[in-house]
């Protein structure tokens, strides 16, 4: 089965012929159509997750999937074969970068209808994260205010519609260029991150979503209410997660220090930092299956690539400049 890999923490991304996925009794086994293209990807490739993600390697990539039902396990229920489903398959079961994978039944949704598989491709790991940080982590409420980082970027492209939805008055930071797009999605206030400093014109702030980590986390602290919360989906990891991880304990210490300063920081603030690395979760994903069926959230796919191209494809994202997602097509 053609896939592409890694070798080795830094390597590059190859084709290679690895053997076919082995079908659970729980599982279900999908042809891959489309499949998207997330940042994580990149981070896995440098060891950046090393951490947290100990995978073995050779490790075929990819975090989205959306493709047709081929094979089900013995005790699956929810999926026949011919089903268009779409999915972020588990940590430890991921490498949808492949012309087939085998993918618990608990992670799976069936495809919205009005979505084509490249779009539904797009969804998952983004779609997931905004639903996890807003709905679940801080159970965004109408009239709060929220603060997405990277508004044009695959996962704030989604949280900026999802905040909407919830109610929120919603700011984001983006280019110039990004602006009118990302006021059609819904925010209420762009802040260009290129000319203007949102810590001088934000405050009070309930929640801020924040992908892109260092100086700018620690900002983003100084723009919440006392008792607001910031979500980090770049890092640094807390401590909370690695207990809820069940990381060992050499490990779970080094992430102590890890978050240290920013957690000392937002205790200063009376403010929360939470690390996010989201999880796997069909029934979530069939909420935002809903969601998209009733033109609530939409996708945005701004590249797609031949499966020929998959090397190419995340060096594009690593280039920056794409709006939305990139996605990977087999079709």
């Amino acid at each position: 089965m053609r896939a592409f890999v890694f070798d080795g923490y830094g390597a590059p991304v190859h084709e290679a012929d690895v053997p076919e996925p082995v079908v659970g009794d729980r599982d279900v086994l999908v042809q891959v159509a489309a499949a998207g293209v997330n940042q994580l990807d990149e981070k896995l490739r440098l060891g950046e997750f090393k951490l947290v993600l100990p995978y073995g390697r050779p490790l075929v990539l990819g975090h989205d999937v959306a493709g047709t039902v081929v094979r089900i396990g013995a005790e699956v229920r929810g999926f026949e074969p011919g089903d268009e489903v779409f999915a972020r398959p588990r940590d430890g079961r991921i490498g949808t970068f492949a012309e087939r994978i085998a993918v618990d039944e608990a992670d799976l949704a069936l495809k919205p209808a009005r979505l084509s598989p490249v779009e539904a491709a797009s969804l998952p790991l983004v779609a997931l994260t905004a639903w996890q940080a807003l709905v679940e982590r801080s159970n965004v409420q109408p009239g709060q205010e929220v603060l997405v980082h990277a508004g044009a970027g695959g996962v704030g492209s989604i949280a900026i519609q999802l905040a909407k939805h919830l109610g929120a008055r919603v700011a984001t930071t983006a280019g110039a260029a990004n602006a009118d797009f990302v006021r059609s999605l819904g925010a209420d206030t762009v802040i260009d991150h290129r000319t203007q400093d949102f810590e001088q014109l934000l405050t009070g702030y309930d929640v801020v979503l924040d992908s892109l980590g260092g100086e700018t986390l620690q900002k983003s602290l100084r723009v919440l209410r006392p008792g607001g919360r910031a979500i980090g989906i770049s890092g640094p990891p807390d401590p909370a997660f690695a207990r809820s991880a069940g990381l060992n304990p050499l490990v779970c210490l080094a992430i102590r220090g890890l978050s240290r300063r920013v957690r000392r920081q937002a205790r200063a603030l009376g403010v929360d930092y939470e690390f996010l690395l989201m999880r796997a979760d069909g029934g979530q994903l069939g909420e935002i299956a809903a969601l998209v069926g009733d033109g609530v959230l939409r996708p945005v796919v701004g590249r797609v690539f031949p499966f020929d191209e998959t090397p190419q494809a995340l060096q594009a994202l690593v280039g920056g400049g794409i709006r939305g997602k990139a996605v990977i097509t087999l079709e």
